[in-house]
């Protein structure tokens, strides 16, 4: 540079000819000349296309190759020796070097698409699901996080749920409204099966019944991608990827999802103390002024859950998602509503709720509650060491204590322990356990004493003799008594 420097100055400056700079500098005239029309210099410039004499009448047909590779699968698509095999079957005379230099021209120069700076209007939001790995209860899995953005603050909200599924993708709209504080009032989603129906066209959507619900609750515009262009929605898309680096490294290690979805809360609550690039006040800032252009959430509760209509099996079971839960055996061949979250399972029956399970999401499995099946047990005594309820039902030791001591000494001890277990569905395990572990076995304890025990010692009303399970004494009528009798035995007793 500094004798570039050097000929421009003798030249242009101090007068120097051109024929004397050519001596004196040891250069070409050419170079003289470039060098006076450039003031740095300008490096290699190719001017003329380079030729290719084996190659070039190839070039279309190799271009047409390494077009059909970018429509292929991933893993099946041409290498460059395979299209050099191509194009020597058709009669290519160069060599594989040849093909591997035309190839890296041909893709030196793809075509890219150009995008339009968007603005950000306030009271816009986007919405997509994510997958991370977190540690649930001491077991490695995969989770799918729901995510929903705020266009114009960046405000986001994240929860994650074991599935992507109708009631995580409503229950998530319901939490993301009440955090917000507002509903926004045009949402964008890319084409899922749990919103959309059918594509009928590059914007319009046939909706499943389940969004439409939740439309006509919070009355929002839909707005849809157009397919495989996710870039549409680039909003939600950078808030899942910094959401899975920062909130989710390390690895979450957390006891169930109620906890992480907790800790995920807290995590949105400080990213709004952040400053985006290219504005000057805090999220938290920004979504103050999204408040007022938003929509506000309608009163009452949203039905987020899943809501099915079916009818208990003759094995008090109903089957639900590709399982069966257990209800009463008093629910049996009765309609029931089953009502779903992602996490628990509720059953009921003429409005009352009779059973509640967690989520099952496997397939063909038999989630029991034994205490459905103790009223039967009671009428069926001899069904209790071959009743699958029962079979893994994990109880404290004293309970088998007590059931070979009452088998041992009572003719009727096995029904007397079914009524013992009885307890259980009106007091906890903890309980009775606590109240079995005091009692002498050798008197054989039987399940009327045992609710004595449990009976609280300031509730005396609770305490009072009940008929319920007693179906031998319904009949008994017992006669009032004549008060008159006590006053005569007052008179003969003065007397």
């Amino acid at each position: 540079m500094q004798h570039w420097k050097a000929i421009r100055q003798a030249v242009l400056v101090d007068g120097m000819s051109k024929r004397q700079a050519c001596r004196d500098f040891g250069i070409h005239w050419e170079t003289l000349r470039k060098i006076l029309a450039y003031p740095a210099p300008p490096g290699y410039r190719r001017v003329a296309r380079v030729d290719h004499p084996v190659m070039g009448p190839w070039m279309r047909r190799l271009a047409e190759l390494v077009e059909q590779r970018r429509g292929q699968p991933r893993k099946q698509r041409y290498t460059i020796k395979r299209m050099f095999e191509t194009l020597r079957s058709e009669g290519f005379p160069g060599g594989y070097t040849t093909v591997k230099d035309a190839v890296r021209e041909l893709n030196l120069t793809p075509a890219r698409e150009v995008f339009l700076p968007l603005r950000q209007p306030p009271g816009e939001a986007q919405v997509d699901f994510g997958e991370a790995l977190a540690s649930i209860g001491g077991v490695l899995q995969k989770i799918h996080f729901f995510v929903m953005s705020l266009v114009h603050s960046d405000a986001m909200f994240v929860m994650a749920f074991p599935h992507e599924c109708t009631e995580a993708f409503m229950e998530a709209h319901v939490r993301a409204f009440a955090f917000f504080g507002f509903v926004p009032k045009r949402i964008t989603y890319d084409n899922s099966r749990i919103p959309v129906a059918r594509i009928i066209g590059p914007h319009e959507r046939k909706f499943t019944p389940a969004f439409e619900a939740l439309l006509s609750y919070a009355l929002f515009q839909p707005h849809f991608c157009n397919v495989r262009r996710a870039n549409e929605k680039g909003v939600v898309e950078g808030a899942g990827r910094y959401s899975r680096v920062n909130f989710m490294v390390p690895v979450p290690q957390v006891a169930d999802y109620d906890l992480l979805n907790r800790y995920l809360l807290e995590c949105c609550r400080n990213d709004q103390l952040r400053k985006v690039r290219g504005k000057t006040v805090t999220k938290r800032e920004l979504l103050a002024e999204e408040r007022g252009a938003g929509i506000a959430i309608a009163p009452g509760d949203f039905e987020y859950r899943k809501v099915i209509a079916t009818t208990a099996s003759n094995q008090s079971l109903v089957r639900f998602g590709g399982n069966a839960y257990s209800v009463p055996v008093e629910c049996a061949y009765l309609p029931v509503t089953v009502k779903a979250s992602t996490t628990r399972v509720w059953i009921e029956q003429a409005g009352e709720i009779v059973a509640t399970h967690p989520r099952c999401w496997g397939r063909d499995q038999e989630m029991f509650d034994p205490r459905h099946y103790l009223s039967l047990l009671e009428r069926k005594p001899g069904g209790l060491d071959h009743c699958r309820p029962m079979a893994d039902w994990q109880l404290p030791a004293c309970f088998g204590r007590i059931q070979r001591c009452l088998e041992a000494q009572r003719r009727d001890g096995r029904k007397e322990y079914i009524r013992i277990l009885m307890l259980l569905r009106e007091y906890p395990i903890a309980d009775v356990a606590a109240v079995l572990n005091q009692l002498d076995l050798s008197r054989t304890p039987t399940a009327e004493v045992i609710r004595q025990r449990l009976v609280p010692q300031d509730r005396p009303e609770l305490q009072t003799f009940r008929l319920a399970g007693r179906r031998h004494l319904a009949g008994v009528q017992v006669a009032t008594t004549n008060l008159q009798q006590y006053r005569q035995l007052r008179e003969v007793r003065h007397a």
